[in-house]
């Protein structure tokens, strides 16, 4: 087997075709002198709004600023307790940290790698402000009706982390209308990008004209408002958003050759012994921002990943998530987390991995990832 060098995990991507219309919006920008909250953005955020189907969408900074915008225009504070899956970016947990807030952890089911309702009805009491459900890997969690039925039951808002999950579906609903609001991320890594980039989907007013102030530090308005909040320099820029358009006009044909090589993995790695596809559940379209497979009981995860760079060029992607929450060193300190506290967490970390998976990734580029697997693991 020929090696070949330099199998990237992910990587951001933009059209060819759209470089020139891109260059030239922000060249616009540029002439214009209006940098931010401007046309761009507005233009986004509707076409956002649209695309998820919800009544409001509201650009920011980042997915983190995301997070907290949305929970701090929810009233979450001091006293209150917010249940997360401790399966998830750090982002998720101390967005709730941010707010002075208390992070309820629960543990996850293990072929979805999303939070077990089971957990959030053993955590859940008079406290709970919120529960985050955390759509993995681009998939929108298999539960989520039953969350939402759990939420409603106790009347807490259920909030969506759907920084994996644009486009991605359930039962033909898209990721981000579900709870009372959800929060995306457009990091580079993303299936879309805006470089740098968030947005909130609400359906809610109330939280629709809350995050739009805490975003341009507590302003009333853009344009010579009184400071009526404590807020944050959440802004978007409008290169960023400028950027965002276009991608965002290119997501489905993104997904779709995500799924095309989603495929191929699938039916290169039914061959493949030690190794097998994390299960779509029925009902559901993944966006596949990440590719997951689970390794049997004795492979040696570690072990893999550094035969697959060292002899063969190809890097693996970081997993979703290893370690989960509990076992990152800061919160080892800051909690006193030992491990075996959420045995199912741990046990999908050590059996997971993320192969590489990107709108510029080939299937000749697939296929050799499944190659090089079959002679890893043999």
């Amino acid at each position: 087997m020929q090696k070949r060098k330099n199998v990237v995990p992910a990587k951001p991507y933009v059209d060819p075709r759209d470089l020139n219309a891109i260059l030239a919006d922000f060249r616009k920008i540029l002439e214009s002198g209006w940098f931010t909250l401007g046309e761009y953005t507005r233009l986004f955020e509707e076409m956002f709004r649209d695309y998820v189907g919800t009544r409001f969408a509201i650009a920011v900074n980042s997915g983190t600023s995301a997070l907290e915008a949305t929970l701090r225009a929810l009233g979450v504070g001091p006293g209150d307790e917010v249940i997360v899956p401790v399966n998830t970016f750090i982002a998720t947990s101390n967005a709730v940290l941010y707010c002075g807030a208390k992070s309820v952890f629960v543990d996850i089911e293990f072929e979805s790698l999303c939070v077990d309702p089971e957990q959030v009805k053993e955590k859940i009491n008079s406290k709970t402000k919120a529960v985050i459900v955390v759509h993995i890997g681009g998939v929108v969690c298999p539960k989520i009706r039953e969350l939402i039925e759990i939420c409603e039951d106790y009347g807490v808002w259920l909030v969506e982390d759907a920084a994996h999950a644009h486009g991605s579906m359930i039962n033909d609903q898209k990721a981000g209308s579900f709870g009372v609001a959800a929060a995306f991320s457009f990091y580079p890594t993303k299936v879309m990008t805006t470089g740098e980039g968030g947005m909130v989907t609400t359906d809610s007013e109330d939280v629709d004209r809350k995050v739009r102030i805490l975003r341009d530090q507590g302003k009333s308005a853009f344009e010579g408002g009184q400071i009526v909040e404590l807020g944050y320099n959440w802004r978007m820029t409008e290169f960023s958003a400028a950027l965002g358009i276009y991608q965002l006009k290119k997501l489905e044909e993104f997904i779709e050759k995500r799924r095309a090589l989603a495929k191929r993995y699938d039916e290169g790695l039914a061959k493949v012994s030690g190794i097998r596809p994390q299960r779509i559940p029925p009902g559901v379209r993944s966006n596949y921002y990440k590719y997951i497979a689970f390794l049997d009981e004795d492979i040696d995860k570690a072990q893999l990943k550094r035969e697959l760079r060292e002899k063969y060029g190809i890097r693996l992607g970081g997993e979703v998530y290893d370690p989960p929450l509990h076992l990152q060193p800061v919160y080892r300190k800051l909690f006193g987390f030992k491990g075996g506290e959420f045995p199912v967490a741990e046990e999908a970390a050590r059996r997971h991995v993320c192969l590489p998976m990107h709108v510029g990734l080939s299937l000749e580029d697939v296929n050799y990832v499944i190659e090089a697997l079959k002679e890893v693991l043999s």
